[in-house]
């Protein structure tokens, strides 16, 4: 009975394809009759308390229920400090002054793989290390890795293989980077079930290389096809234009939202409450297609 969890960031408003996440991620749960957890990861300077609110009331909305207390990430800044300085004591972590324009014109490059990082600070000259603490920007600091293909297997989507990277552990900001707090995270709430949207699928072995590295349990991977808009574009929670409000102004019901979640994790035949599509669920059925948000009705159908 693997405990699963639903981590959303409040900062906006659900969209139609978090509140199918967080459905997702309860049936895998619960089906099985495994624990079910809330973790706010709330580190973001855009996170607000009124979008907690508003999230969890579009959660209960559907039915989904949580054991236990939530974990707040932005209580838990003194875990992560130690592991990172636990890292950096064992050589692995090293300062990084690039900029997000500087790495995405680096790997723009031939043979430069789009969003790595290619290891320009990686081994500075002590000329050029010194020019740069000069320099009044404030480094991130990165994970030295072995620079390997690792691989990771998901329910949905088989085997997964990428090249791993130099990945920030902590912004310039100081802020614990997101590689490295969902990992730290699932193991301290003993998370043994990762559902969420495939848009993750790609970050999912640079957390595996943190497990096996860290000595964690590696949990099931299961990443779910998103939702997009009628022009196949991925849905944004920032806007807030595609939520529960929404659906319902559009002349929905939570049943009807039910109903279209239900098809499209492919769930047939069974009442559109959460309990009785825990009893239909079948993870191996679930499509590996996206889903459609369409304000023609509302409806939520595959993308064919």
């Amino acid at each position: 009975m693997p405990t699963g969890r639903y981590a959303p960031s409040p900062t906006g408003t659900f969209h139609i394809g978090n509140l199918r996440t967080a459905v997702a991620a309860w049936l895998f749960a619960r089906s099985t009759g495994g624990e079910f957890l809330l973790r706010w990861e709330d580190l973001d300077d855009t996170a607000d308390p009124r979008h907690e609110a508003g999230q969890l009331s579009d959660l209960a909305a559907l039915g989904i229920d949580f054991d236990g207390p939530p974990v707040r990430q932005s209580s838990r800044r003194d875990a992560y400090r130690e592991i990172i300085d636990d890292l950096t004591a064992r050589g692995l972590t090293y300062p990084c002054w690039c900029s997000r324009r500087e790495i995405l014109g680096a790997t723009a490059a031939p043979h430069g793989t789009p969003g790595s990082y290619p290891g320009t600070c990686r081994e500075l000259t002590r000329r050029r290390r010194a020019a740069l603490e000069a320099s009044g920007r404030a480094p991130a600091l990165r994970l030295r890795t072995d620079l390997e293909d690792v691989e990771i297997v998901d329910t949905l989507h088989g085997s997964v293989r990428r090249r791993m990277d130099d990945i920030v552990l902590r912004r310039g900001d100081g802020t614990p980077a997101y590689n490295l707090v969902v990992v730290v995270d699932d193991e301290f709430q003993g998370v043994r079930q990762v559902v969420r949207g495939d848009d993750l699928l790609d970050s999912t072995p640079r957390h595996a290389y943190l497990q096996r590295l860290l000595g964690f349990a590696e949990p099931v991977w299961s990443h779910i096809p998103l939702v997009v808009d009628e022009q196949g574009e991925r849905l944004s929670k920032r806007d807030g234009s595609a939520g529960l409000e929404t659906w319902c102004a559009l002349g929905g019901t939570i049943h009807d939202l039910l109903a279209g979640i239900a098809r499209t994790l492919g769930i047939e035949g069974s009442e559109p409450t959460l309990r009785a599509m825990a009893d239909g669920f079948d993870p191996d059925a679930v499509p590996r297609e996206p889903a459609t948000f369409s304000t023609d009705g509302p409806e939520l159908s595959l993308r064919r």
